[in-house]
């Protein structure tokens, strides 16, 4: 049975594998351990449907730690002064909470503070057990709810990668953060490891590998807005800002059905029933006709297509007429609600023998008139 992506669960296509590889990155035998330390083979798998890069392997025992070297080199510590204080003046942070995402000893959460914002980390590893921002623990799908949580903003820098369920990680991020939360997450650039074939990129303790496109999905699928994604520190890292999606406010639906009822109250004023008709039995023209109980007032509904002709409308129970029923019923008023058709249905009411017919198309919230 083929192995399953990490992310969307359908089958990992075997893309490569690379032999002799070490079984561990941050695991440095001494002397006496050399006999135990092994080599073994990564297999490099693509998902079929998402496109992830990924390894078919267990995770390294250590995967929930972060452990990092960059307090040894001055010129990422001044990379990452500049990057966080253009993240918290572009996005009005100061004064903020922020929470980092596996936080090591606190080295990037102590130059984030350094930037008016209110820090804390979580960590599960040693490293931040005597920092006094940072809470162990690990983050992860069916978590409790974040400590201190909700966030105003988070940073998670080089760790997403080593995580074995990074969707359920970036979930429970996301319902750690406050309305509009921002965060900054930072990953390998494979589209870089892809463009210069760097094939010692690959790492047994690095699970996926991210090009900007399957970075893009996997935070959109989480629940996040990519506001930006772009490769930094050499090419040799993504990095994308991202924003907490809101529900689709669909308040202004409501106002315009207040403003459609209102038009067409005005449309019909001065006539009777038996003197109104609709033309369209569509969908629009039916669920307008329906939820604003236009039975009330309109007489008949008009259809030129002839499978829907002596039917009757659902919901509202209008009958169904050919145009015909124009002449007949010597109808005064038609109102049309037939979408992209509603110009074409004009030009054959023109052609009426009942000059004084008043025709109106409903529009998105009003109601325009033609001679």
């Amino acid at each position: 049975m083929k192995p399953l992506c990490r992310v969307c669960k359908t089958p990992l296509h075997r893309l490569l594998t690379l032999h002799n590889m070490p079984a561990m990155a941050q695991n440095f035998p001494d002397a006496a351990e050399l006999s135990e330390d092994n080599v073994e083979d990564l297999k490099i798998c693509e998902c079929s449907m998402c496109g992830l890069v990924q390894l078919d392997t267990e995770p390294v025992k250590y995967y929930r730690e972060v452990i990092r070297a960059v307090a040894f080199s001055e010129e990422m510590k001044r990379f990452r002064l500049g990057q966080f204080a253009e993240f918290v003046d572009t996005y009005q942070l100061s004064g903020k909470r922020m929470l980092e995402i596996g936080a090591g000893a606190g080295e990037y959460l102590d130059l984030m503070q350094a930037q008016g914002v209110e820090t804390r980390g979580i960590e599960a590893g040693a490293a931040g057990e005597t920092h006094p921002r940072i809470d162990k623990y690990y983050l992860e799908r069916g978590s409790s709810p974040l400590p201190d949580s909700p966030y105003d903003a988070f940073f998670c820098l080089n760790f997403l990668e080593h995580m074995p369920d990074p969707k359920g990680s970036l979930i429970a991020i996301h319902t750690s953060l406050k309305p509009n939360g921002i965060g900054l997450i930072e990953v390998p650039n494979f589209d870089m490891i892809l463009e210069k074939k760097i094939f010692s990129e690959f790492i047994r303790d690095h699970l996926f590998y991210f090009t900007t496109r399957t970075l893009t999905t996997l935070l959109e699928q989480s629940g996040f807005e990519v506001l930006s994604c772009k490769p930094v520190w050499h090419d040799y890292s993504l990095s994308a800002t991202i924003k907490k999606r809101s529900l689709i406010n669909l308040a202004p639906l409501v106002d315009q059905k207040l403003k459609i009822k209102n038009s067409i109250t005005s449309f019909i004023k001065g006539y009777s029933k038996k003197e109104l008709a609709i033309w369209g039995a569509g969908h629009q023209a039916l669920a307008t006709v329906s939820m604003l109980k236009m039975n009330v007032n309109f007489g008949y509904v008009i259809d030129s297509a002839k499978y829907k002709q002596n039917k009757y409308t659902p919901g509202s129970h209008i009958l169904i007429s050919p145009p015909s029923i124009i002449e007949k019923k010597k109808i005064k008023a038609i109102l049309i609600i037939a979408g992209s058709y509603s110009d074409e249905v004009v030009e054959s009411l023109k052609q009426n023998k009942n000059r004084n017919l008043k025709i109106g198309i409903l529009r998105s919230d009003w109601i325009e008139e033609v001679s």
